[in-house]
């Protein structure tokens, strides 16, 4: 995936000696993110879905544990029969836990990507409109999640403190990236 971005980006850098100008500036949306305010919000908003999700989880690890512990200490009194129904049910209940546990963190994984859709819409927005209005060619990723595509550059291609005035975030002091 680099490699087609990396390409992608020189082979833009060649037609540009024919263009005006080409400008490429980057920003770091992990860092952006990181700064809006709203983040806190949807940071709580989702730790308490989690617990949730972890607390239920607990509980139906303690049934079970609970149901095997009686297994284990009634098994020299059952009868096979009782036995054999026993195990059944013990193994037909480890079957949902497990069941269960993949559907929540499924159903977390759906949380968070809902969660954060929003930030990362008003983002995206956000760098749309600072690329229309600065006249960049292109807005390149950094960050630390996989999608760095620029390896080196001058900060003063560095549009992230744009980006915070479109949002309506006061730029930091010194921007990290």
């Amino acid at each position: 995936m680099k490699i087609k971005s990396l390409i992608l980006v020189f082979t833009l850098l060649a037609f540009s000696s024919q263009a005006q100008e080409f400008k490429i500036g980057y920003a770091n949306v992990e860092y952006i993110l990181s700064l809006m305010p709203e983040l806190k919000g949807v940071e709580a908003e989702y730790k308490a879905f989690e617990t949730q999700i972890r607390n239920s989880i607990q509980g139906k690890d303690a049934e079970l544990k609970s149901k095997y512990q009686d297994y284990q200490t009634n098994l020299p009194t059952m009868t096979e029969l009782v036995r054999a129904d026993k195990e059944a049910e013990l193994n037909s209940l480890q079957e949902r836990f497990q069941k269960y546990q993949q559907d929540a963190q499924q159903s977390a994984q759906k949380k968070q990507q809902e969660l954060f859709a929003p930030l990362f819409e008003k983002i995206g927005k956000a760098i749309k409109d600072v690329q229309k209005e600065s006249g960049f060619a292109l807005i390149l990723s950094t960050g630390s999640q996989g999608l760095d595509v620029v390896l080196a550059a001058d900060e003063k291609y560095d549009v992230s403190n744009l980006i915070f005035k479109k949002l309506g975030i006061d730029p930091p002091v010194a921007s990290q990236n």
